[in-house]
C-alpha cells in the first residue's frame, strides 16, 4: 500500500483510507464482528488510516474502532469529529455546536470512547454558522498543546472558512464528499487546499456505494438505510444516474476492473494530497477497494470518465435540503 501524506504534518497514511460510519449508522444494520474483522484485515493490507465520528451510532463507532485497534493503537491513525449533535425524538434532525467548551468536552468523551489518550485527526464535522471559526479553531489548538490531539482538520468548510481557521492554528486536513458524482469542491476548494498546503480527505468517493452499480433500488435497502431519503437515489434521478455507472462499468470492464475500482482510482489520479476513506463493513469489499490502490488507468479513460460526470450531468442534489444547508460554510 502506497502512503500518503497529509498536509504538511507527519501523518503518512495509506493511499486509501477506511470510512468506518456504515459499520455502526445509516446503512443498515451493524455487525460489529464482521466490522472488527474487517479492520483487522485493512490493518494487514497496509491501510492505516481510520475514519470516525462520536455521530456515527452516538459514538457506537468510536468504541467499535477503540476495541478493534487496541492492541495495534501505534500502527492505526485515526481521525473522528465533533460537533453535530442529534435531535432528540427527531432521527432525521441535526444540530451544529461550535462553542469553545463543547468542543473540550467532546474531545474529552471521544478519548474515553476510543480508549486512548490522543486523537491523531480531529475534525469539526460541520462548521458552526453561529461560533466564529477562529473561536472554534481556538479551543482545538488548546487540545493540541496539551497533547490530546495531534492534528486539525475541518469538514465540509467553505473557502472563506477555512482561510479564517488557517489564521489561527494550521489545518491539516479538509473532509469533503468528492467522487465521480460529487465535483463541487474543484473549483474553489481543492485549489484553495492546495494554495495552503492542506491535504484533503475525501469522503464517500464511491457516491454512497451508487457507482458501484450494484444498488437495484431505494426498495432494496434496508429500511433504516440513509441512502432512502437522499434526492439522487430518488425516482428519475435514480434512473438518470444509472445511467452514467453503466458508463463507468463499460469503461471498467476491458480493463479488467469493477466499476467501484474504477471509480476509487479516478479519485486517487485526482492528485497525490487527495486520500479516499471508501467505507464498508465487509472484508470482500474493502479487499475490491484496495486493489484501486494499485491500478494504473489510461489518460484517456479517465478524461472521459471527467467528461462523462460532468456536474451538470448528475441528476439530484447530494444531499436533502435540510443537510444541504450545513456544508460549505
Amino acid at each position: 500500500m502506497k502512503l500518503r501524506t497529509l498536509g504538511q504534518s507527519d501523518l503518512h497514511v495509506s493511499a486509501l483510507g477506511l470510512g468506518c460510519m456504515g459499520m455502526s449508522d445509516f446503512y443498515g444494520t451493524p455487525d460489529d464482528e464482521e466490522s472488527t474483522r474487517t479492520m483487522h484485515r485493512a490493518l494487514e493490507l497496509g491501510v492505516n488510516f481510520f475514519d470516525s465520528s462520536d455521530l456515527y451510532g452516538n459514538g457506537a463507532n468510536e468504541e467499535l474502532i477503540g476495541r478493534a485497534l487496541k492492541s495495534q493503537r501505534s500502527r492505526a491513525v485515526i481521525a473522528t469529529k465533533f460537533g453535530i449533535q442529534r435531535v432528540a425524538n427527531d432521527p432525521h434532525s441535526r444540530v451544529v455546536n461550535g462553542k469553545p467548551e463543547y468542543v473540550l468536552q467532546a474531545c474529552e468523551a471521544s478519548l474515553r470512547r476510543l480508549g486512548t489518550d490522543y486523537i491523531d485527526l480531529y475534525f469539526q464535522h460541520r462548521v458552526d454558522p453561529n461560533v466564529p471559526i477562529e473561536d472554534t479553531v481556538g479551543a482545538m489548538s488548546r487540545l493540541v498543546e496539551s497533547g490530546k490531539v495531534r492534528y486539525l482538520g475541518l469538514s465540509e468548510a467553505a473557502a472563506s472558512t477555512i482561510r479564517r481557521a488557517q489564521s489561527v492554528h494550521p489545518i491539516t486536513a479538509l473532509q469533503t464528499e468528492y467522487s465521480l458524482w460529487t465535483r463541487d469542491c474543484e473549483p474553489e476548494i481543492l485549489p484553495l487546499c492546495r494554495e495552503l498546503g492542506i491535504g484533503f480527505v475525501a469522503y464517500s468517493p464511491l457516491g454512497r456505494g451508487f457507482l458501484t452499480g450494484t444498488i437495484a433500488g431505494v426498495d432494496n435497502l434496508p429500511a433504516q438505510d440513509n441512502r432512502r431519503v437522499q434526492p439522487r437515489f430518488q425516482g428519475e434521478n435514480f434512473e438518470s444516474n444509472t445511467h452514467l455507472v453503466e458508463q463507468v462499468q463499460a469503461l471498467a470492464k476491458p480493463l479488467d476492473l469493477t466499476a467501484a475500482q474504477l471509480g476509487l482510482a479516478w479519485v486517487l489520479s485526482r492528485g497525490d494530497d487527495i486520500v479516499p476513506i471508501p467505507g464498508t463493513k465487509r472484508r470482500s469489499y474493502l479487499e475490491e477497494n484496495i486493489a484501486a490502490a494499485s491500478v494504473v488507468v489510461p489518460p484517456n479513460v479517465l478524461a472521459e470518465l471527467s467528461q462523462a460526470f460532468a456536474p451538470e450531468r448528475v441528476a439530484g442534489n447530494r444531499y436533502p435540503e435540510s443537510m444541504l444547508k450545513l456544508v460549505n460554510r
